[in-house]
């Protein structure tokens, strides 16, 4: 039972059941699955705006005010760490999904019927239209010292994740489990589905690849050892594994990044809950190649490389605001998906389905990667004569 309350066992078990129901409903019943799915994309589509306003604009006020240097150079790192791998995963990308055995075009497929009925639920605006009100509020609340508009936005903020934590990852195994039911039925997914598993390891090669970037890179600034920092990150990298929260993962995240000699105490205090909510470069480099992979499985094509350029620079914005739930860098970014992507609900779904199987994974190279960049805090505040007096903590 206790298996069945994580979100990425309920997403395996309603693919696994999606499929197998897909290979034997008959046409009558698939009317009502995709009847059902219709609904409730439409529900997790209108709910996007929602969750890009909700996240994006209270972060930006909450980043201005405490806006210090040191924030300053923090949220940057962060942001570049997070569009540098995912870059890095759109390099390999491209590179190595060729060369997987991924069928353009699958033949055989059958069509599936049409809906029963057609609940139409419109956003309450475009998913860019939301992202360019959201850093527009957010700017001018903080150039504004907007005290009733922050705590407004603050509020919104804690109603819309219980939005997301009562509402949209409850339905989520129903929408998953109807998206490949639909899949099945027409004959697509069951092809590829090996593909992922395959996928999910590369993955996480890419995550080690990029913590040794991180940590090297680190070492060579600070002019102190990476390894000292990261060798303490046992613990942490194995809560986040289980908790798939970097939020949850902070107290063991702390107590390690403070056993390290190499961190300075107060930056530590400083960045380390910072970073648990800003910086998501795994998450973010799993999400660029999985959205790879999904548009080769579903679409037949890689997309070109100006628009995955465009998606991984707004996907580091939308990293920096994701909320702090399982999948939250992947929900965050629905919009992003289906906006700069063109994903239909079939691509966003099995987009959601395949990122909660490894989010443990990314989560755990989110938290360890923290520790590099409070490295590199440590680094700057000694080179540029930062004392512990001037450095303040940022409660997120």
């Amino acid at each position: 039972m206790n298996l069945l309350k994580s979100l990425p066992a309920r997403l395996l078990l309603a693919l696994a059941a999606g499929i197998a129901l897909g290979l034997v409903f008959p046409e009558n019943v698939m009317v009502v699955v995709v009847t059902l799915n219709y609904i409730l994309g439409q529900l997790i589509t209108f709910c996007v705006p929602l969750i890009i306003i909700g996240f994006i604009a209270p972060s930006i006020t909450k980043l201005g005010n405490s806006a210090t240097r040191m924030l300053g150079v923090a949220v940057l790192l962060a942001y570049v760490s997070s569009v540098l791998a995912a870059f890095l995963s759109m390099g390999s990308g491209y590179a190595i999904i060729p060369h997987l055995n991924i069928a353009s075009e699958v033949e055989g497929l059958r069509t599936l019927p049409q809906v029963a009925f057609q609940l139409d639920i419109p956003q309450i605006m475009p998913v860019m239209s939301a992202l360019a009100f959201s850093v527009l509020l957010g700017l001018a609340a903080v150039w504004t010292r907007a005290k009733v508009i922050t705590a407004v936005l603050q509020e919104f903020q804690n109603i819309v994740l219980e939005i997301v934590k009562k509402v949209i990852i409850p339905i989520l195994p129903f929408y998953i489990a109807t998206t490949f039911c639909d899949l099945a039925w027409e004959g697509s997914i069951t092809k590829q589905l090996p593909v992922f598993l395959v996928v999910i390891l590369i993955v996480m090669v890419g995550h080690y690849l990029w913590m040794a970037v991180l940590y090297g890179s680190a070492s060579l600034y600070s002019g102190r050892s990476g390894i000292e920092v990261v060798k303490h990150y046992g613990p942490a990298y194995l809560t986040a594994v289980g908790t798939m929260s970097s939020a949850a993962t902070l107290a063991v995240a702390l107590q390690c990044a403070r056993k390290s000699e190499n961190l300075r105490p107060d930056m530590v205090d400083f960045g380390i809950p910072l970073f648990a909510n800003i910086h998501l470069c795994g998450s973010v480099l799993t999400e660029v190649f999985f959205c790879m992979t999904v548009s080769q499985v579903l679409y037949g094509q890689l997309p070109k490389v100006g628009t995955m350029v465009l998606f991984c620079l707004l996907l580091g914005v939308f990293a920096i605001g994701a909320p702090g739930v399982p999948g939250g860098t992947v929900m965050a970014s629905l919009g992003l998906i289906a906006g700069v992507l063109g994903f239909d609900g079939a691509g966003q779904a099995l987009m959601l389905a395949v990122f909660a199987l490894q989010d443990s994974f990314g989560t755990a190279c989110n938290v360890t990667g923290d520790g590099a960049l409070t490295l590199m805090l440590t680094g700057y505040a000694e080179k540029h004569g930062i004392t512990a007096e001037n450095v303040g903590t940022v409660e997120l």
